[in-house]
């Protein structure tokens, strides 16, 4: 499913489930949805929803088109260790440059609360003028981990955007 209207100028934001069965319909997505609240919690439009199965090409493409569309990209979901968790990968495959200390940052908060933390490998990076974040695929550590690191997504755009006076 996807929408895609858009406040002129706004700050604009997709997000994607990385999920088979979601992408299935065998299971309701519930992280997506709480993403994208969170994700307009931080004033930004979110112009678009998508739900694409644990395959690394659909993955690769639907990030390359949305990365010209929006200026953040949110993916929830496929960033464990199971054989087809393939979201980091695919994120690293169609990024320019990759921001390590934002994925260091999720994980570190994210150890406070669980150890299990230390295993989701979600990465971000910059593609074009977009930003593009993975979070985990539960509602709980999506949240979380977005909340570690949501004052810096402005700055990183702005900074993307070319306002670089500090």
């Amino acid at each position: 499913m996807s929408s895609s209207t858009a406040e002129p100028g706004g700050l604009t934001a997709a997000v994607v489930t990385v999920s088979d069965s979601c992408s299935r319909g065998e299971r309701e997505d519930v992280s997506g949805p709480a993403v994208a609240h969170l994700v307009q919690q931080l004033h930004f439009s979110v112009t678009a929803h998508e739900v694409v199965p644990d395959d690394s090409t659909l993955i690769q493409n639907l990030l390359i088109r949305l990365a010209r569309e929006v200026r953040f990209v949110v993916t929830t979901g496929g960033t464990g260790i199971a054989p087809r968790d393939v979201t980091p990968e695919a994120t690293v495959a169609v990024c320019e440059r990759l921001l390590d200390g934002v994925a260091e940052r999720m994980r570190s908060e994210g150890s406070k609360k669980t150890p299990f933390a230390a295993l989701s490998r979600g990465v971000c990076g910059v593609r074009g003028q977009a930003l593009i974040l993975n979070l985990p695929g539960s509602p709980a550590g999506a949240a979380e981990s977005l909340a570690a690191v949501a004052e810096l997504i402005p700055h990183a755009i702005e900074l993307l955007s070319g306002k670089t006076e500090h």
